[in-house]
């Protein structure tokens, strides 16, 4: 394979107006992640004064020291639910995969010292999350687990006195819990605090459970509930304290002294799994860098979104050696496809120059057939702005074709990587295998823009079909109505430009999470081993889950 050549000029306006936009927006990421941990500071006094750790020093305390750790939905829920100020982003979980004791995991934990943790719609989206890459991974689950149980104040918006929907949503985090147990998928917990009604089934239906003396409160109901319903008096620890379930109810399977020796004991559980699966795997080749700075992804990609840029220029900053064998380069040429190493593994890519035509869905649909043959995992690289419309396209069969390009994504069974890096619309988001079609990874950069269509585009639209109104009734549009037109507009491009930007759509979880473009190649290197590793973690299914006779 040739190396890709660089045409990026680096001494020029336009790339530095990149690199400062890139720049400005990787700091505000960053920002917003640093007031979520200025959050879990404030809490510091109180929980040293009840001898326990915050948050992200349980999660350092499990994790390996210096192995990486891919964070992931940090932005769920941002500014939403009541989030006024973006300090309860993340969904009370700080969620990730890791290491411990060299065995790739996935980690969830509780993040007590914001609200309690109380879960909320984001909260279950983020679990049903964890859950799903579990299952697709079979990746052992360990839970730090602390939480007040649910948001009973609902968040923002008007309340809902019975909260049916976040309940059930919730209850289905259960069933999941008891599939992965039968499936073989080890779940380790540490209860480090209170486990009240559903959250003590979390607690309960994990295969390991680690309790804390004098911190542990399992039970259904909690001393004032208790007392409401039945008149019984009874303390915490009577209740449901570590010492009565490590003892009497039989509920946990070893007591912990406090945070620390909990997640110690954690680790030994971990210890006692089948060994790190990537001892079986060798990559394809043996890895080398790209020929050129990383930090030139910063400036490649335009600021404004109406700015065309070479994908091929991405690829180049990503690939092993640069290099990149370009799959028909002559055939429907906006859509690029090929073959390429990352980090060492083999790999295809498809991206865009542009709208997606007739000729490149074909191409596509027939590229992935081939690395389907091959066993080749895929990249994709979005920056479309759909499928191509008009009268030629839709007469050259672009519904059809699309349809195959869809089809062909789909079914495709080799690993599916998938990084937003610019626009993504309409039916080309799917084509391009967002998260509706099922990549096992899903990341966005800054740039990322997901939406039905420009806002501009949309406006327009809006603008035409009232004209039509007017034409077919034989009157001319009136100027109020015409002013009217121009108010929407404007409303329709401001909102789209709104809900179609990275932390918009990160918030809502359309992604995996955001990553910084620097990162790009060592996220894709980190996500494909991970999945690699599946057939290799060497547990076994049974018929029921693991069960406390």
């Amino acid at each position: 394979m040739n190396p890709i050549q660089s045409n990026i000029d680096t001494n020029s306006e336009e790339y530095a107006a990149n690199v400062e936009f890139m720049t400005e927006y990787v700091g505000k990421v960053r920002h917003i992640e640093n007031q979520i941990r200025l959050g879990e500071e404030k809490y510091r006094e109180r929980a040293t004064t009840k001898g326990k750790l915050l948050p992200r020093e349980r999660l350092a305390h499990l994790l390996d020291p210096g192995a990486p750790f891919l964070e992931l939905n940090s932005f769920a829920g941002y500014m939403m639910q009541g989030d006024t100020d973006g300090t309860t982003a993340g969904g009370s979980l700080i969620m990730g995969i890791g290491f411990v004791k060299g065995r790739r995991v996935l980690v969830m934990v509780w993040n007590y010292a914001i609200k309690g943790g109380t879960i909320n719609g984001a909260t279950n989206r983020k679990h049903a999350r964890l859950q799903e890459l579990a299952f697709r991974m079979r990746l052992p689950t360990i839970s730090l687990s602390e939480s007040g149980g649910g948001n009973l104040a609902g968040g923002g918006g008007p309340p809902d006195p019975w909260g049916a929907y976040g309940f059930i949503a919730g209850g289905r985090s259960y069933c999941q819990q008891a599939e992965l147990s039968a499936a073989g998928i080890p779940q380790i917990c540490v209860a480090h605090g209170n486990a009240t009604a559903g959250g003590a089934y979390h607690v309960a239906l994990s295969d390991y459970i680690v309790l804390v003396r004098e911190q542990t409160h399992l039970f259904l109901a909690g001393p004032p509930l208790l007392k409401a319903a039945t008149g019984e008096d009874a303390d915490h620890e009577e209740l449901g304290g570590a010492e009565m379930h490590a003892s009497l109810a039989g509920t946990g399977e070893y007591l912990a002294e406090d945070d620390a020796d909990g997640i110690r004991v954690a680790r030994d559980i971990v210890d006692q799994l089948p060994p790190p699966a990537i001892r079986q795997l060798e990559r394809d080749k043996a890895p080398r860098e790209p020929l050129y700075d990383k930090q030139e992804l910063m400036g490649i990609v335009a600021s404004d979104k109406r700015i065309p840029y070479d994908m091929k220029q991405v690829i180049a900053r990503i690939t092993d050696g640069s290099e990149f064998l370009e799959f028909k380069p002559d055939f429907g040429s906006d859509t690029v496809c090929g073959h390429c190493y990352i980090d060492g593994w083999r790999m295809g890519i498809i991206t865009n120059n542009g709208p997606i035509t007739p000729q490149g869905a074909i191409k596509s649909a027939q590229f992935l057939q081939l690395c389907d043959q091959s066993n080749t995992p895929m990249l994709f690289l979005h920056n479309t702005t759909g499928f191509l419309v008009g009268l030629e396209a839709e007469q050259g069969g672009q519904v059809k074709h699309g349809s195959k390009m869809i089809q062909a994504v789909a079914n495709f069974r080799p690993p599916k990587l998938t990084i937003v890096v610019g626009n993504s619309y309409g039916a080309g988001n799917y084509a391009m295998c967002s998260h509706s079609l099922k990549p096992e990874f899903c990341f966005s950069w800054p740039t990322a823009r997901t939406a039905v269509m420009g806002g501009a585009q949309a406006a327009g639209v809006m603008t035409i079909i009232t004209e039509d109104r007017y034409r077919n009734m034989g009157q001319e549009v009136p100027d109020e109505v015409r002013k009217g037109l121009e108010e929407q507009s404007e409303r329709i491009i401001g909102g789209m430009e709104v809900s179609s930007e990275a932390i918009y759509t990160s918030a809502r979880m359309l992604d995996d999470g955001l990553i910084d473009p620097r990162d790009t190649r060592h996220v894709i290197s980190f996500c494909l081993t991970t999945v690699k590793e599946t057939p290799h973690r060497d547990t076994q299914p049974n018929s029921f889950g693991v069960l406390r006779l």
